[in-house]
């Protein structure tokens, strides 16, 4: 079976995962790494037994490197994936994708130019539970949905440094709110603000609002002393309760609550054996760079309803 050449660019905490599951999935061959650092570059290529690069543009002139994963600064994935792009490779690009809107535009034209595949980190569709969960809506088993509510709370993580709590937290649960609903939201209400953290926001609450008066609110934060990740979904005939730490999927309706098995599985591992599959051609996306834009859109258009105090409508 041919395997997929590929390399990871970031080799901090979440680029040195994606090393490690590129080196166990049996689609891809793990080829290099890069990072700025050239100590870490060393430690992580040596861990793997891969070439390390500082030159981003050394790394990318390799034919063998067919793919490859963004995960450096946030302020700095769409220009390190535009080059990645203009080099001819496919691109997974961890969220959110670009600085702001206007960058993460400029990304998605390069990858129409080219003709590549990009998908954005949005690792959380990959749950089982999730799966289930989207399945029931599109069925009609939760029946009609009415809300979503989404917890997604913990300490500041020290690794981040260049984006708030909205671009680099809350983005998971826009991008879930849309899958979910299968819908852009029409309007956006926020309030966040900074307690702790004098650069970025700490703590944000959103409602997101959709056609025929659905909802979805989502509360993230960087103050809470302990990790939790809760969804629910509120549907006319059962809620579902989803704990992403634990992937347990509860069930409620009228007659009895249940709660269906899934064996634990490594949401990044499935996200990229997905974005290895994809590009060798045997899947079709799940997530598109056009899912990323939209989340984007969506966390800024956030970000302008808390300073401003004012609804944002949105356009779609």
């Amino acid at each position: 079976m041919k395997k997929l050449g590929v390399a990871v660019i970031g080799t901090g905490f979440w680029g040195r995962n994606h090393a490690r599951i590129y080196k166990e999935l049996k689609e891809t061959e793990l080829l290099a790494v890069c990072d700025i650092d050239a100590e870490k570059a060393k430690t992580v290529a040596k861990q793997f037994d891969v070439t390390p690069y500082t030159s981003i543009g050394k790394m990318l002139k390799r034919k063998d490197i067919e793919a490859v994963s963004i995960c450096t600064w946030s302020t700095s994935l769409a220009k390190e994936a535009i080059k990645a792009l203009k080099a001819g490779k496919h691109v997974l690009v961890e969220k959110p994708m670009a600085a702001n809107v206007n960058q993460a535009e400029k990304l998605l034209k390069t990858t129409d130019k080219e003709g590549l595949h990009i998908m954005v980190g949005f690792l959380m569709r990959f749950i089982p539970g999730l799966q289930h969960i989207k399945k029931a809506i599109e069925t009609k088993t939760l029946g009609e949905i009415v809300c979503a509510t989404s917890k997604r709370v913990s300490q500041w993580p020290e690794r981040i440094g260049d984006v708030g709590v909205v671009k680099d937290t809350a983005i998971h649960d826009i991008d879930i709110m849309r899958h979910l609903f299968s819908e852009d939201p029409i309007a956006v209400y926020a309030k966040a603000g900074s307690m702790r953290h004098k650069k970025f926001e700490d703590y944000a609450q959103i409602m997101l609002t959709f056609e025929g008066g659905k909802c979805a609110f989502i509360e993230s934060n960087w103050l809470t002393p302990y990790k939790t990740r809760i969804l629910t979904v509120t549907g006319s005939s059962s809620i579902m309760k989803l704990d992403y730490i634990t992937q347990e999927l509860t069930i409620e309706s009228m007659k009895e609550t249940v709660q269906p098995r899934y064996p634990w599985q490594e949401p990044l591992k499935l996200e990229l054996q997905h974005f290895a599959n994809c590009v060798l051609g045997k899947e079709k996306p799940l997530i598109t760079g056009l899912d990323g834009l939209k989340a984007l859109m969506i966390a800024e258009a956030a970000l302008k309803s808390s300073a401003t105090g004012k609804v944002v409508k949105l356009k779609n």
